[in-house]
């Protein structure tokens, strides 16, 4: 990744990312979401721990590692993500990316009341700011006399995914401590995410039948190992050249790129309402990414954009 330049380290991350929220529309049809998550976390955790392996760096951690790499999975990787497939059964995935504008503001006061970090009013502000975003985005679908019940649903997993995922961050940022290097970290982390995933379907009796769709098993490629290897490699190298903050306007223009993808092949049509809380759900999440100065800025070391 080195060798790579910044901008094009930042398309990569972007357009990446953008389009993983529509390949798991293909995911969502042949395989109950709990399978899906299960298998794309099995391959993607075993590739990222393949890419440790050839880096050299150790992958034996005592069984206290383990646990809190399993609860960092667990909710990071495996239930957060089972409620974003469900999600996406029923609103348009460039919304659901778009609803998790909320995640930067739920991790920063979780991060504030569990470890003590500072957080500004600005950072607060735009993340209020983004929440009365999310909520005009997804008004329009509630109150439509059509797909009501279907946006009160997708609303509601999305939201659920939201709060799990910041969950599994806190987690994560609480491990940091513990020493494990970010790429086996990273690697078991994924797998016990896709085990809480597999536990979950077999727990709802969930039915395993492999899909033969071509489109399903191409998107489960794109899934595991561009939007969970490749574009966390670009983001971590432009993180490691430009810092946090500037690396984490990746955050902004995915949700634009994702919604985007949903006008073009999901058939997705915004109201004047929706175009109204996209533009300040991305007004709010770049004035949360904005590099912070003085002591803030070493409380907020180490954020990471929503992905998927």
């Amino acid at each position: 990744m080195h060798r790579f330049k910044n901008w094009q380290l930042f398309a990569g991350c972007v357009l990446i990312w953008g389009t993983t929220w529509h390949a798991i529309t293909y995911q969502i049809s042949d395989l109950a979401p709990e399978f899906g998550v299960a298998l794309r976390y099995t391959i993607a955790g075993g590739s990222v721990l393949a890419v440790a392996l050839w880096r050299g760096e150790r992958l034996r951690f005592p069984l206290a590692a383990h646990a809190a790499l399993a609860l960092q999975g667990t909710f990071l990787y495996g239930v957060s993500y089972v409620c974003v497939y469900h999600a996406e059964r029923f609103v348009a995935s460039g919304l659901v990316a778009v609803g998790y504008s909320a995640s930067p503001l739920l991790g920063g006061l979780g991060a504030a009341a569990l470890f003590g970090v500072a957080v500004g009013r600005r950072f607060i502000g735009g993340g209020l700011l983004g929440l009365v975003g999310v909520g005009l985005i997804f008004w329009p679908e509630i109150v439509r006399p059509a797909t009501g019940e279907r946006g009160t649903l997708g609303l509601v997993f999305t939201v659920g995914a939201v709060l799990l995922s910041a969950i599994g961050s806190l987690s994560a940022s609480r491990n940091r401590k513990l020493g494990v290097p970010l790429f086996p970290a990273m690697g078991f982390g994924m797998l016990y995410g896709a085990a809480a995933a597999a536990i979950v379907a077999l727990l709802l009796g969930r039915d395993f039948a492999l899909p033969t769709a071509p489109s399903w098993w191409l998107s489960l490629a794109w899934l595991a190992l561009a939007g969970s290897v490749i574009a966390f490699a670009c983001f971590l190298t432009l993180q490691d050249r430009l810092g946090p903050g500037p690396a984490g306007t990746v955050g902004v223009m995915t949700p634009l790129v994702a919604l985007g993808v949903s006008l073009l092949l999901e058939g997705y049509r915004p109201d004047l309402l929706t175009a109204l809380g996209v533009a300040f759900a991305v007004v709010g999440n770049a004035l949360m990414l904005r590099p912070a100065r003085g002591p803030a800025a070493a409380a907020l070391k180490g954020g990471a954009p929503a992905a998927e």
